[in-house]
């Protein structure tokens, strides 16, 4: 067979309002075909033409070239109201452009129909019921896993579990700290300035005392520590996720939960009383500073003050308020970690989300003890 009768190539005929156009030699990757815009020229030169015929009467072979061209003709085709038929056409074709053209436009497209309010609102819920189920499912196994813990019986290990005291321990002391103490020395001097008004100086000891102690001390600490330690905890879990370490220890019969969650539950319950007590002390020195520099009262007087005013009651609020936000930082940074994507930015938005989900959990934990305990009596 010659070269000329193995090329690719393609001839048109009209017949009414149908342009016919005969696709012959052979259409496949190796074989050099006419440019389609010769093509396209010549079908934009015929008048009052309405439909567009594709055959292959002496169409030798064929692949995806082929099918590129007929698939760019077809959709130009179309663009330009005109009614394209493939009867003449290889019937592997016919079912590919088929299956390409079943394809919605806005899916090919990456774009995406505009949704109605109730659309919106109806994903919205869906959505806020499969998290809300997904995050019960998460306590329960976490509650599980604990449990074990508490029986001896949970796999993780115990290099992982003081490498994660340290870090949410003594390693996040020096920015808890230095934060207390500005936390106490703004409430110090906020109160003192107002207190001076009545020659009642020596009260800013236990407008310090008690804030801390019971409100501020346990909150400054807990929004630190969602912002540090359970940022932390999503990105390093999101991370193992993208790298498939979370489904390396699921293959092995290993608990993700229990060898990831359980360890970081368990240092910051550990770790964010102490955290607080820090705090507490810290920020009662800051009040101290600006007391004494500011008003009348001696070192002497601020401490019995703090004394008379603060009780042990009072210090064992902040401190279990601590335990708690303590669990809530774990548990919502170890959660979008294991539910983080599988890419890059899926880590970031974990962390963040982390974040957000910590501090607004520790608000409204904070709202409810301070319901509970007033109708208590604590």
């Amino acid at each position: 067979m010659t070269d000329s009768a193995q090329k690719a190539d393609w001839g048109t005929r009209r017949t009414g309002n149908a342009l016919f156009v005969h696709f012959s030699g052979c259409w496949v990757s190796e074989s050099p075909r006419p440019e389609l815009t010769s093509l396209q020229a010549d079908i934009e030169a015929e008048w009052e033409l309405e439909a567009l015929h594709l055959e292959a009467d002496h169409l030798l072979s064929w692949d995806s070239s082929l099918l590129v061209v007929v698939r760019q003709l077809y959709q130009w085709a179309e663009d330009r109201g005109l009614s394209v038929r493939l009867d003449g056409m290889p019937e592997g074709v016919c079912r590919l452009i088929e299956l390409s053209q079943a394809v919605p436009q806005n899916v090919q497209t990456g774009a995406s129909p505009p949704a109605d309010f109730l659309t919106k609102v109806g994903e919205q819920t869906l959505a806020g019921y499969h998290g809300v189920g997904g995050y019960l499912e998460f306590l329960g196994q976490v509650s599980i896993d604990l449990l074990a813990f508490v029986r001896g019986r949970a796999r993780f290990r115990t290099k992982d579990f003081l490498i994660i005291l340290q870090n949410s321990g003594a390693q996040a002391l020096p920015i808890v700290s230095l934060l207390s103490f500005l936390t106490g020395l703004i409430i110090a001097f906020i109160g003192v300035v107002q207190l001076q008004k009545f020659a009642a100086d020596i009260y800013v000891a236990d407008l310090v005392g008690l804030a801390i102690t019971r409100e501020l001390g346990a909150v400054m600490a807990g929004v630190i520590m969602a912002g540090r330690t359970g940022a932390a905890f999503a990105a390093q879990i999101g991370s193992m996720r993208v790298n498939e370490e979370v489904d390396a220890l699921t293959t092995f019969g290993i608990s993700p939960v229990q060898f990831l969650v359980v360890p970081r539950v368990v240092a910051l319950v550990i770790m964010m009383p102490l955290l607080c007590a820090c705090a507490d002390l810290i920020a009662m020195l800051g009040g101290m500073v600006v007391a004494v520099s500011i008003s009348d009262v001696s070192m002497l007087q601020y401490t019995n003050q703090i004394q008379a005013a603060v009780g042990f009651n009072d210090l064992m609020v902040g401190i279990f308020k601590s335990s708690v936000f303590g669990v809530i930082i774990a548990l919502a940074g170890c959660y979008r970690g294991l539910n983080c994507g599988r890419d890059a930015s899926s880590v970031g938005k974990a962390a963040t989300s982390a974040v957000v989900t910590s501090i607004t959990w520790i608000v409204i934990a904070d709202a409810l003890f301070a319901v509970i305990f007033h109708l208590l009596g604590i």
